[in-house]
Formats: structure tokens, sequence, C-alpha cells
């Protein structure tokens, strides 16, 4: 079964524009990224999914660059644009990835494919993500689901933040749907490692900064163990509040 992970990115963004190409370290936020999702053993196929507008074309020229497959869809509509990426590459199992995730784990990733394919194969999982109850820092947000699942999600899903936000005609039935959740042994769901915010922006420089090697990955144990020694860090973006879906 090909296992593909779509990263949804643009340039439009409400309240830090352009943040997917922001540089820590010589390098774009997207291909820090991109570079993280590469390290995982279990996914056998990368795609970015941006949209058809012309500000994009420059997400368009780094995937090109970082030798990864795009897909240019609706910027309102992103279930659509998940729906014939994963169509147009033949994907069986999608990983969904947002790129205002720059220290995303590949390691949680893998543990979580592992884990979503021994329920598939045993019971006909749909849908898993490490979101449904949180235990991992946002930021290290990762959902698995069937090629089948998000086309019955394309086909049936009505409201506007069912289109925009993917997974939630999915998640939200369980009645349809087989729902798995992926733990952390220790809640450590208080802390934000996601782009959305200049604050946000400061956490994530300041961790790379301390831990980012060109040869080597550093982990969310690595960045734990440097959160705890530098509490401060997480001051910086203590009182920012998610976006909500409605």
């Amino acid at each position: 079964m090909k296992k593909a992970a779509i990263i949804q990115t643009r340039m439009g963004s409400t309240r830090l524009p352009g943040k997917v190409m922001k540089i820590i370290m010589g390098k774009a936020i997207i291909e820090h990224v991109v570079n993280r999702v590469k390290a995982s053993k279990e996914i056998d196929d990368i795609i970015i999914a941006t949209t058809i507008k012309k500000e994009d074309d420059i997400i368009v020229e780094e995937a090109k660059k970082l030798n990864v497959k795009y897909f240019r869809g609706s910027e309102e509509d992103v279930l659509s644009r998940y729906y014939y990426a994963a169509k147009e590459n033949n994907a069986d199992i999608v990983i969904r990835i947002t790129s205002d995730c720059p220290v995303i784990d590949p390691k949680i990733i893998d543990d979580m494919i592992y884990k979503f394919m021994q329920l598939y194969e045993q019971d006909n999982m749909d849908y898993m993500s490490n979101t449904i109850e949180r235990t991992y820092p946002r930021g290290l947000d990762v959902e698995i689901f069937t090629f089948e699942s998000l086309e019955k999600a394309f086909i049936e899903a009505d409201k506007p933040y069912q289109r925009e936000h993917v997974t939630p005609y999915i998640y939200e039935n369980p009645e349809i749907f087989k729902i798995g959740g992926f733990k952390n042994n220790i809640d450590y769901s208080s802390y934000r490692w996601t782009l959305d915010t200049i604050e946000d922006f400061k956490v994530i420089e300041s961790i790379y900064q301390a831990l980012y090697d060109k040869d080597r990955l550093f982990y969310f144990t690595d960045i734990i163990s440097f959160i705890k020694e530098h509490p401060e860090i997480s001051e910086i973006n203590k009182n920012i509040e998610q976006k909500k879906l409605i």
C-alpha cells in the first residue's frame, strides 16, 4: 500500500503572511518541514499541496528545489486539494501534515503509521491522529487516514469548516468511520511549537538555534529537554490562542 505524506502549504496567512518561506538557520520553514518528513522510514511519497494562486508559485519552485512532488488546487476547499492530490498520486494511505509544523518528528510519524497499519489490517481502521486527545505539543500534529475515508469526506462533507480543515467530517462521525487516537505517556500538550504568529516564530527559532545540526536531526525528546532547561522560551508564546475551526 502506498503511504503518501501530503503537506498543505500556502503563502497566505492571516496572522503571519509568508510564514512558510521565513528563514531559520539558512533554510525556509517549508524546507525544514520537508527534510524532517523525508527522514520518515514509513512514508513512500511526499506531496506539497498548495493553491493555484500566483503568490504560491514560490511554493512550487521550492518543491522543485527540494525534489518533492507538488499539487495545486483550491485555496479554500483544502479537502478537495487533498483528495485530488492523493488521487493523482495513487495514495492508499494519507499522512496529513501542515507546513506550520517545522519541528514535526519523523519518529512520531513512523510510530503512528506502524500502529495505524496494524489496526488497519486487524480492524479496517479509517483514521488516526495524535490530536483527538492532545498529549503532544501543538506542532507535532499528525493525521493518518485511508484514501477511501478521504474520498467519502470529499463527497459528503458540506460545511465550510469541514472543507477548509480536511478531516473534521471524518473524526466528527465515529459512527461512520473507525477512529483511533495516539497518545504519549506524559502529557506535554501545554507546549506550543506550531508557527502561526511572530511569537511562535521566536520560539521555533530559539529551538533551532539551540538544537539544529545539518548532519543530525533533533527530535521531540531533545526539544523537551531544552525547554525544561530554558522555561523562559515557552513564556514567549504562552498566551497565543489557536484559531478555532468555526
